[in-house]
């Protein structure tokens, strides 16, 4: 592919930055478009990486990595433009961070290019919303223990979102007391399915499995998660920094291994509910394996029963018409896939889905 096609994936992200509410990263990412287009650095940078398809979110990865450098003490000018280390952005004229952004990936080539390999791991914890609001839809009178196996964990930090505190106006779920707050979880008023105060979630089990497992706890762990948020969006920020204290408290486990694998080990338990879920992981996994994915996941659901029931949860992009939409799906046993609701990528806030979508 061209160059062209580099500098359409930067400027489509641009949108997307923008819609999403990062008027910082829209302006650089425009910028650095031009700048791919110029040869400048960033042209620099992304060599090697023209093939990339959309879904490798090869911008991301660059802005993942000129965060990292902001976050530790190598671009102290850019650091300046980014909130998330102290500094400040003018909505009005977020452009003015692109001079010390251009020169924060000249000056630093080498550390840019590798983080260039790395899949952007966001972890985003907002999406638990969508989860624990699935898991909630499913359990109905039920108060079976759970078992939860996550497909793509990244950290593992949903697993922890029994620990999270989602609330609206008429619904509370999890301990108010939490360090990682969802507020305006729902845009209106809940779905009726939803309680208006949900019991406490017993996990009894909680592991998962990722190509790339993150450890949380570890410094090389947090500054990768940071570094994946967009340094304008505090809230975010301050989720993320709420799960990883709940992360050093509460043990999770991630295995390095595909989903499919993972799942092919994996059985129903007497007397439990298990629980697969996953939130915007599929498109990362290539066809051949999410057809084997989705074997396991017949398996499972074949090997349900009452005393020993199986649910699918996903918080997943799919085409509902003409658009792309994030949506909540599940699926109990070997029932039908239940369409229930939508939300922003990044989880918050969500809505009721509309009446007469259909599963594909």
């Amino acid at each position: 592919m061209s160059i062209e096609h580099t500098v359409a994936v930067f400027e489509q992200q641009a949108v997307a930055c923008a819609e999403l509410g990062s008027p910082l990263y829209a302006a650089l990412l425009h910028a650095a478009a031009a700048d791919i287009r110029e040869g400048g650095p960033c042209a620099a940078a992304v060599a090697g990486h023209e093939d990339d398809a959309g879904p490798q979110a090869v911008a991301l990865r660059l802005l993942g990595g000129v965060h990292a450098l902001v976050l530790t003490g190598r671009a102290p000018e850019l650091a300046a433009h980014y909130p998330s280390a102290g500094g400040s952005v003018d909505p009005a004229r977020p452009d003015t961070a692109w001079p010390a952004f251009r020169q924060a990936v000249a000056d630093n080539l080498p550390w840019v290019r590798d983080w260039l390999t790395r899949p952007p791991q966001t972890n985003e914890v907002g999406r638990s919303n969508l989860l624990i609001a699935g898991l909630l839809h499913t359990l109905g009178e039920r108060r079976l223990p759970i078992r939860l196996l996550e497909l793509g964990s990244s950290a593992g930090l949903n697993q922890l979102a029994d620990r999270f505190h989602c609330s609206s106006p008429g619904y509370s779920c999890g301990p108010a007391d939490s360090p990682v707050q969802l507020p305006d979880a729902w845009r209106g008023t809940p779905p009726s399915w939803l309680p208006a105060r949900a019991e406490p979630l017993a996990f009894a089990e909680r592991r998962g499995c990722d190509l790339a497992p993150i450890d949380p706890r570890s410094a090389e762990g947090s500054l990768a998660l940071r570094a994946y948020l967009w340094p304008d969006q505090p809230a975010r920020t301050a989720r993320l920094e709420g799960a990883l204290r709940l992360a050093a408290e509460v043990p999770t486990r991630v295995e390095a291994v595909g989903a499919a694998d993972f799942l092919a080990g994996a059985e129903v338990a007497e007397g439990m509910l298990t629980v697969v879920w996953h939130s915007v992981m599929r498109q990362y996994v290539p066809a051949e394996e999410w057809a084997r994915v989705e074997d396991e996941l017949a398996r499972l659901a074949a090997s349900s029963s009452p005393t020993a029931p199986f649910v699918h949860v996903a918080f997943e992009p799919r085409r509902i018409g003409d658009r792309h939409r994030f949506v909540l799906a599940v699926r109990s046993g070997t029932g039908p896939v239940e369409l229930l609701a939508e939300a922003a990528p990044h989880g918050l806030p969500a809505w009721p889905a509309e009446p007469g979508w259909t599963a594909a």
